[in-house]
Formats: structure tokens, C-alpha cells, sequence
């Protein structure tokens, strides 16, 4: 039986792992695509999608990993490194620390649904996270991604899915 440190481990490396999967499945489709090499960025992909006009969007993402809910919040660690003895401090995402929330669930056969959460609902909600089968209609919702800044479309759309 694995002990507590090794646990802390794995899910470390699985994050690290996910953040890198995500990154590559979204380069696929933008093209331009990074992981932040900032540790103590409240995101940790930036997407940058050119728009018709020729202008630039850049939307920030923080990457999770989804069982059966997705969890908001940021600020912590997990496994045997779980005390801070920092100032640092569990938080909430919202639209001030990044755009959306990138849920990632594994699948059996080796491939992933990514939820898209945009903060904008996370501020609406007001809750530290949400299962999977109550976010179902941002699976996989890549225009919720690329329109998870327009407080107005967002929210219309998830009354519409009747998720808000």
C-alpha cells in the first residue's frame, strides 16, 4: 500500500501531467499554446486565438483535474508538502486571477473531456467547486472557451443549458 508521501507524489505529477496534455490538446486546435513557467501564477496555460479583426485574445487558463467534480480553488498543496509557511493562501479562481478553469477528466481508453469553466460563473456561484454531471453542458464547449470573457453571452448561454 503506497504511504502518504508517494500519494502526494502522484497527484503532484499528475497535475504537472495534466497541465502538459491540456496544453497539447488546445495547441492542436490554436496553434498558440503555453504552459506559464511562473509558479506562483494563479493560471497556468495562456491561449492566444487571433481574431478576424487581426487582433489578438489572450485567455489564461488554470488547468484541473476532474473525477467527478472540479474544484476552484488555488493556493494550496497537496501531498506531503501541504503546509504553507508562507504568507500564501487558499483562493478562489474568479475573473481577477484567470479567465476560465480548465477541468480535465481522464477516459478509459486514453483520451480526456475538458470542461470549460469559465470564472465568470465561478463568481456567479460562489461555491469552491461543482460536479461534473451539473458543468455537462461545458464538456467539451469549446465556444464557451473562446467566449469566456463576454460576461453577457456566457451568461445567457448557461441559463439556456440551465446550468445557472
Amino acid at each position: 500500500m503506497p504511504n502518504t508521501e508517494d500519494i502526494g507524489r502522484q497527484a503532484s505529477i499528475e497535475g504537472f501531467a495534466n497541465e502538459h496534455i491540456v496544453a497539447g490538446l488546445l495547441m492542436k486546435k490554436y496553434q498558440n499554446v503555453s504552459l506559464v513557467d511562473l509558479p506562483l501564477s494563479p493560471y497556468d496555460i495562456i491561449i492566444v486565438r487571433k481574431l478576424e479583426s487581426g487582433s489578438e485574445d489572450i485567455i489564461r487558463a488554470q488547468v484541473k483535474t476532474a473525477r467527478t467534480s472540479v474544484s476552484f480553488t488555488g493556493g494550496t498543496r497537496g501531498g506531503v508538502d501541504r503546509e504553507y509557511k508562507s504568507g500564501i493562501k487558499t483562493y478562489t479562481q474568479s475573473p481577477e486571477t484567470s479567465d476560465v478553469i480548465i477541468g480535465l477528466k481522464p477516459l478509459d481508453n486514453r483520451a480526456f473531456d475538458m470542461y470549460f469553466i469559465p470564472t465568470i460563473l465561478i463568481e456567479l456561484w460562489g461555491t469552491k467547486s461543482k460536479g461534473l454531471g451539473t458543468i455537462e453542458p461545458l464538456k467539451n464547449n469549446y465556444y464557451i472557451l473562446e467566449n469566456c470573457k463576454n460576461k453577457d453571452l456566457i451568461l445567457n448561454k448557461c441559463k439556456e443549458y440551465g446550468i445557472i
